[in-house]
């Protein structure tokens, strides 16, 4: 048990680290190419903190294991929004803009949504075999490429906000080994962290959606973590913001989609509660920009939020 353990924090961070190789070492590379700060935070960056999520779900896919390639998915994204969004406000209260309310929060909505609406089908309706099929998988990874392509063409032209430091830069020999050492870090850690779950849950008589939702959703949610906490700290909300909205609706798109290419993911264990509160917290975001402070998430919509997610953690403790 210790062994699984220590294998369980050493895999976790060899993703963290490994992740952070790979942002740094393609954004080097990237900002040298002369390509925009936004089009390198969209999709360096944005899908970069994503790569925990996305390394430990196809690695479970790949071994048949669906309760942890989707229950990690949707562990993190309501871990994203309810606790660290959360805990940024009680750092800084998060000014929202009109594209937030109107563009950018309705579309984590919709992606939302529209996973519910395959568990509907599948599990509530009885239409088709219980998983997420490789079809659908396709379907939601064009709609990742979409959203894309919608974003870049968005970002052209687009002012430059101003940063508080330069982004690093280093020789190309140095970024190529750093993305190449921060993949190696991501698989090999994947697999330690993965493996070393599914053997804790064994040993705890807990289920492997339990373990997923709970310990590997906000472990690999650590960069999401870091990264809104030093935005706040800086006066940079909006970049807390939207590193949420982007990585959640990447984790549904990329990864989910991802996953089910690998393996149809079965949907047999995610319980109508999981679904519900990852709703639930998508639409709470919303409305925190109509009340109490309006265009704002301020401290008390915050104690909110991680009120919701501890309740949601005892419920889930209770019924593992």
């Amino acid at each position: 048990m210790a062994i699984q353990i220590l294998l369980l924090i050493v895999g976790l961070a060899l993703i963290l680290f490994g992740a952070n190789w790979l942002v740094d070492g393609s954004t080097s590379i990237a900002r040298k190419t002369g390509m925009s700060e936004f089009v390198i935070g969209l999709t360096i960056v944005g899908i970069g903190t994503s790569t925990p999520e996305m390394v430990v779900s196809f690695i479970a896919a790949f071994q048949g294991q669906s309760e942890l390639a989707l229950g990690n998915v949707i562990g993190s994204n309501i871990f994203n929004i309810l606790m660290i969004l959360g805990v940024t406000t009680l750092i800084s209260p998060i000014t929202m803009s009109k594209d937030n309310r109107v563009k950018d929060i309705p579309l984590n909505i919709l992606v939302t949504g529209g996973l519910m609406l395959i568990w509907l089908i599948h599990s509530v309706l009885g239409v088709g075999a219980n998983e997420i099929s490789r079809i659908e998988g396709g379907i939601m990874l064009a709609a990742f490429a979409f959203y894309l392509w919608m974003m870049f063409r968005s970002g052209n032209g687009a002012e430059e906000t101003p940063q508080e430091e330069e982004t690093k830069t280093f020789p190309n020999w140095l970024s190529v080994l750093m993305i190449l050492g921060g993949l190696g870090g991501l698989i090999l850690g994947g697999r330690f962290f993965v493996n070393s779950a599914t053997a804790i849950a064994q040993y705890l008589n807990l289920s492997e959606k339990f373990i997923a939702i709970t310990i590997m959703a906000a472990g690999t949610s650590l960069p999401e973590l870091a990264t809104c906490i030093v935005a706040a700290r800086k006066g940079r909300n909006q970049m807390a913001l939207g590193n949420v909205i982007g990585s959640n609706i990447a984790n549904i798109l990329l990864i989910v989609g991802g996953a089910a290419l690998i393996s149809p993911l079965s949907l047999a264990s995610i319980a109508w509660v999981d679904f519900a509160v990852m709703m639930v917290a998508s639409l709470v975001l919303l409305m925190s920009a109509y009340t109490i402070k309006r265009d704002r998430i301020d401290r008390r919509e915050g104690l909110l939020f991680i009120f919701i997610e501890v309740v949601y953690m005892i419920w889930l403790f209770l019924n593992a």
